[in-house]
């Protein structure tokens, strides 16, 4: 445990915690959002999701509930506060949802998750959220 905690260490300033946070956000973007999700995610898809032959209408919600939780699940590891954790599904549900409502596009979303990461920092080094609490 004490490994764990020295290699965490440099998390404390803000440039890391930052870096880390922008890591786990495109692992969990991008390699750990499996196909299923990305198309399962949207609730105005138009094609069907792969290896399905079940009945997939609102699966969506599921599909986007898990990408947001696995979103959470990156943030709650790098800063250890289960507030930010769940201030993170919660908005990355929102900005993920607006996205596949077309009221946003690729560059605004991913924009807006960049944005929430800088939040996260400045919340933890102004002292509003306790990172490890």
């Amino acid at each position: 445990m004490q490994a764990l905690a020295s290699l965490l260490e440099p998390l404390k300033d803000p440039g890391p915690l930052f870096f880390a946070l922008l890591i786990g956000h495109v692992l969990a973007d991008y390699p750990l959002q499996t196909e299923f999700m990305a198309i399962g995610k949207n609730h105005r898809r138009a094609r069907p999701l792969p290896g399905s032959l079940a009945e997939t209408r609102g699966v969506w919600v599921h599909c986007l509930t898990a990408h947001a939780l696995v979103h959470a699940g990156a943030v709650w590891m790098i800063t250890g506060s289960m507030t930010l954790a769940l201030i993170e599904a919660g908005l990355h549900w929102g900005i993920d949802f607006a996205k596949s409502a077309g009221l946003t596009n690729l560059h605004v979303d991913q924009t807006l998750h960049i944005l929430c990461k800088v939040g996260y920092v400045w919340a933890i080094h102004a002292g509003w959220v306790m990172a490890g609490g």
